[in-house]
């Protein structure tokens, strides 16, 4: 007769199956033979039975929607201190046929990595933050789990002329967004992320620590872009840091439809990718109120990082694109490390030690999609946008505009492929709170059928995505594709022609597609491309 144990935390109740606690338990015998005596791991295990495995579990989603009564919940949470944690719970996970979620900083925009379809459990990497910084050599360590918020700060705190390029947002997590890309305001005059990785620590599908010395430049190439979970565990990064000046200025200026912000996106798109490098405008989107009519309507802002003071701002600006109309006091002369604090729309003032707060419980339900452009969309195209946005309401596009560095550098280089020929990148989000009386699946339905309709004016075969913007909807159909040709989808969008070489060095480094999830590298096999 089976067995079912119940443990019942706040309104949520997860239920083991018998063979789910026999594999829970064999599983949790087998940790301790696999790590260092000095650093047991036992206190590092969080049950569903322990009053604080709720909280753990929520700390790091960013999404409602994935903390649900119906969302999948692991059968134990791995909160590793030490590297012998990461390596045992892979060997153990391993030989007891338990899947893995690893979990370095909760921004997936889907919840792979603390969701699954099959008993798992959760690897949390929040605990591995060491941040060394190196300024005489350019270059710094930082552990996965450690967020670019704390990054940036430990920067800031031994450099006031170096940086890192990375995402906007402080909170997430490196081990993540970085082997996923890093992209952000930096790089058109940096690259990404991965275009300034010198090393890293991976555990494999063995539970063997590797460096690059011993883990290939296949692999090493593999985890700059290509996602570090399909291939290991990304236990830390050696980084190197880049020159900027002590000064930065930033601007935020907004046009509504009414006053020409048609015109201007337009416009914008057109010059952005052209700009010097060392200026950087997103164009965002976003519903806000009418001012007279009291209706819903579309302000675009337009938001700048420029690497210099304002006096060399203002001519490049009246020289190259001077429809935005930018006045000196549009723009705010600041430090490099008080522009990350404006870009993550902290108020002025607040002391930079905000980047050090780790994220709280989520507040709302979201969904992203993401494309990218590579001719202008005309007039026409973009006002049908904007009627779009409105009837999905409660919504935010953002423009990241390309050229630059990101154009000298080869498609192939890493396994990020959307380099020269681009305009820039569309991101789509849609959030909601309870208590709006917003059913899910009908403005998840809007937002999707607004992807649909901008199809003709974004990137075609493949219809090009962003993976670190990641989304599910891609490879989910037709259900009778095979598990590679679903990968296929997916993978040609984010990856297009790496992907395939991708799949070649998941075959010899994981054969037998240990680390997988919803949207991972299968192990690939002969193949014309």
């Amino acid at each position: 007769m089976k067995v079912s144990i119940y443990f019942f935390f706040f309104i949520i109740s997860v239920s083991l199956a018998a063979d789910d606690y026999s594999t829970l338990e064999s599983f949790l015998q087998c940790l301790p033979s696999h790590v260092n005596s000095s650093n047991p791991i036992s206190k590092t295990i969080i049950k569903p039975s322990d009053p604080s495995f709720q909280s753990a579990l929520e700390a790091y989603v960013k999404n409602l929607r994935f903390l649900t009564p119906a969302t999948p919940k692991p059968l134990a949470i791995i909160a590793a201190t030490d590297e012998s944690h990461v390596q045992a719970t892979v060997i153990c996970a391993k030989s007891s046929g338990l899947q893995i979620r690893i979990r370095s900083g909760g921004h997936d925009y889907e919840g792979l990595s603390y969701t699954s379809e099959v008993p798992f459990i959760i690897l949390d990497m929040n605990n591995f933050r060491k941040i060394v910084v190196q300024p005489s050599n350019e270059s710094a360590f930082v552990e996965a789990g450690a967020t670019i918020g704390e990054l940036y700060y430990q920067i800031a705190n031994q450099s006031g002329i170096h940086a890192f390029p990375a995402g906007v947002c402080p909170t997430l997590g490196t081990g993540g967004h970085i082997s996923g890309g890093g992209y952000g305001n930096l790089m058109r005059k940096f690259g990404l992320s991965v275009d300034n990785i010198a090393d890293a620590r991976i555990v494999d599908a063995n539970g063997t620590i590797l460096d690059r010395q011993t883990m290939g430049e296949d692999l090493f190439w593999a985890i700059r872009g290509g996602g570090g979970a399909s291939f290991g565990v990304i236990l830390s990064w050696d980084i190197n840091l880049v020159t900027i000046p002590d000064t930065v200025t930033v601007f935020k200026v907004g046009r509504t439809l009414e006053q020409g912000a048609t015109d201007l996106v337009y416009r914008w798109q057109q010059v952005a990718p052209e700009l010097d490098n060392d200026l950087f405008i997103r164009a965002m989107p976003t519903i806000v109120n009418g001012t007279s009519s009291g209706e819903k309507t579309v302000e675009v802002f337009f938001i700048g990082l420029f690497l210099g003071k304002s006096d060399g701002l203002l001519p490049l600006i009246q020289n190259s694109f001077p429809e935005l109309g930018l006045q000196q006091n549009d723009c705010e002369e600041m430090s490099w490390i008080e522009s990350t604090l404006f870009w993550a729309e902290f108020p002025k003032g607040t002391p930079i030690d905000v980047l050090l707060q780790r994220p709280s419980k989520p507040q709302f339900y979201s969904k992203f999609k993401s494309d990218y452009v590579k001719d202008l969309i005309p007039k026409s195209g973009l006002e049908a946008m904007w009627q779009m946005m409105l009837k999905v309401g409660n919504m935010w596009m953002q423009f990241n505009p390309y050229g630059g560095k990101m154009s000298e550098i080869s498609e192939s280089d890493t396994p990020f492929p959307h380099r020269a020929g681009y305009r820039f990148l569309i991101q789509y989000f849609t959030g909601w709170q309870e208590g709006d009386g917003i059913d899910t699946e009908t403005q998840i339905n809007l937002l999707r059928n607004m992807y649909d309709s901008m199809a003709p004016y974004v990137s075609k075969e493949p219809r090009e995505a962003f993976q670190n913007y990641r989304d599910i909807d891609i490879g989910s159909n037709p259900s009778n594709f095979t598990n590679f040709e679903k990968a296929e989808v997916y993978g040609s969008k984010y990856f297009k022609n790496n992907f395939f070489r991708l799949t070649k060095v998941k075959a010899s480094v994981d054969p037998d597609n240990f680390f997988k999830h919803q949207q991972s590298i299968p192990p690939g096999y002969a193949h014309n491309n």
